[in-house]
């Protein structure tokens, strides 16, 4: 795939993800053009301001709840990379309609935008906490799923395409456990919910390339799962903060011990590759398919979940992770 001749728009373009895919885009791939749709006027000014003012970008203020915002910013767009979401669990929780409207409602219009747009390819981020979920967030994040997939029914005949990328925790991601560590170890205490929780992790750069990577291979229909390791939150913490008094606060509402990557249930329909695996459409009979040919299907009752990982992070791996972070938050740029 040549990406000098396309035209990208990045949801959410000013966030942890964006601002990286958009980083790495310009140094690794140079396409045409890129076009950051955000709904922040400030940080879209501070990304311009802060290096990123390249000739090919372009800054889009507009809402994914405004479909028609969306088709006009989609006019002339290759691909379509949606990052654009409320993920902020307790958040979604206590504003349960605005999740909703951007997740579900935002992903609808994106898909419905591309197509009428002709987009070619469209993919959309997703979250372990899509799998089995147990907060409104992941509820959200499956229904944006189930929407992009299934919207591939809709563009039979045309020449767009809908995929999707899942994955786990980001280190050092806004949002992510990393910065509170970072902050706490100031009083040598801790906070973790339970010293029993398990997370998937990978680096924001891990994350970037694979989605590039999948935008490369992808069919349609496709819900591409890395294969990443766990880490025990206690070791995270103890990683961070070595010798601390670690504070056992109880599991908060919607919150999981561990997270799911792949369900039984989409084990049946999956492929394992040798980075990833790739999950294929259930019930449909339009593309993503073909992926049963280049790998090989996973056992009955499989299951990949944060505890049953066979790849784990110990607490000098877990350092090395978080080294980046360290003097990121000296500086006081790490986002929290």
């Amino acid at each position: 795939m040549n990406w000098k001749n396309q035209v990208v728009l990045i949801t959410g373009g000013t966030g942890s993800f964006g601002k990286k895919f958009t980083r790495t885009l310009l140094d690794e791939k140079q396409p045409k053009k890129i076009i950051i749709f955000s709904r922040d006027e400030l940080k879209q000014h501070e990304m311009q301001v802060g290096g990123y003012n390249h000739p090919s970008l372009r800054y889009f203020i507009g809402d994914i709840r405004d479909r028609e915002r969306l088709v006009r910013a989609m006019h002339g767009v290759d691909i379509v990379v949606h990052a654009a979401a409320l993920k902020q669990v307790p958040a979604c929780e206590y504003n349960p309609m605005e999740a909703i409207k951007t997740n579900i409602m935002g992903t609808a219009n994106v898909v419905e935008a591309a197509l009428d747009a002709g987009v070619k390819k469209v993919m959309t981020i997703s979250t372990d906490k899509a799998v089995s979920p147990a907060n409104l967030y992941g509820a959200t994040k499956l229904a944006a799923e189930k929407l992009t997939v299934q919207s591939n029914a809709y563009a039979a005949g045309t020449a767009t395409r809908y995929s999707c990328v899942r994955y786990g925790n980001v280190v050092g991601s806004r949002g992510s456990v990393v910065p509170l560590f970072l902050k706490q170890r100031e009083k040598g205490t801790v906070t973790i919910t339970d010293d029993r929780m398990t997370r998937f992790w990978l680096s924001l750069d891990q994350g970037v390339k694979f989605v590039i990577d999948c935008i490369e291979q992808m069919e349609g229909g496709e819900v591409f799962v890395p294969k990443i390791p766990s880490t025990k939150v206690i070791d995270l913490a103890k990683a961070i903060v070595p010798n601390a008094e670690v504070n056992i606060i109880g599991i908060r509402p919607g919150e999981k011990l561990h997270e799911d990557l792949i369900s039984d249930d989409e084990a049946r329909h999956s492929v394992e590759l040798e980075t990833m695996y790739v999950i294929q459409p259930a019930e449909a009979s339009w593309f993503g398919y073909s992926w049963k040919d280049k790998g090989k299907t996973l056992p009955e009752g499989f299951t990949y979940t944060s505890d049953n990982n066979s790849e784990w992070l110990d607490i000098e791996g877990i350092k090395e992770f978080v080294a980046p972070f360290e003097e990121l938050f000296k500086q006081g740029k790490l986002e929290g």
